[in-house]
């Protein structure tokens, strides 16, 4: 069942303009405009709209996602080796904020074990 890009956009809760946005990337096809009437998009752009979501809620960037689907017809070692990258990524970022979370709890500690009111650990702390 062919929908129009409002009903597309209502559907999957988000703007019209995204779905234009992902026109412009190269991320789904604009179909052809009829002579009378809206155009009409396959459930397989809905289904592709729903996919490049899902992956940015999983922190893929656009263009991550455009080689995924580039990917989509390539061997599945070329998608492994993206995932790899995205991976090394993810834990990364999980080492800066495991870092971060151990500084803050420390400097939480100080200031709740602060007798003198007159001055802050945490401030201290971010004064060159």
């Amino acid at each position: 069942m062919s929908r129009t890009i409002s009903k597309i956009a209502k559907e999957i809760g988000i703007n019209v303009e995204t779905v234009r946005f992902y026109e412009r990337k190269g991320l789904i096809k604009q179909p052809i405009k009829p002579m009378q009437g809206y155009r009409q998009y396959p459930i397989e752009t809905v289904n592709r709209i729903r996919f490049i979501r899902r992956s940015q809620e999983l922190g893929f960037t656009l263009n991550e996602i455009k080689s995924l689907i580039l990917l989509n017809d390539s061997p599945c070692r070329q998608v492994e080796e993206l995932a790899k990258k995205k991976l090394i990524a993810v834990q990364t970022k999980q080492a800066d904020l495991s870092l971060l979370e151990k500084a803050l709890l420390e400097h939480i500690d100080q200031c709740h074990n602060n007798k003198d009111d007159t001055c802050c650990p945490i401030i201290d702390s971010l004064q060159p």
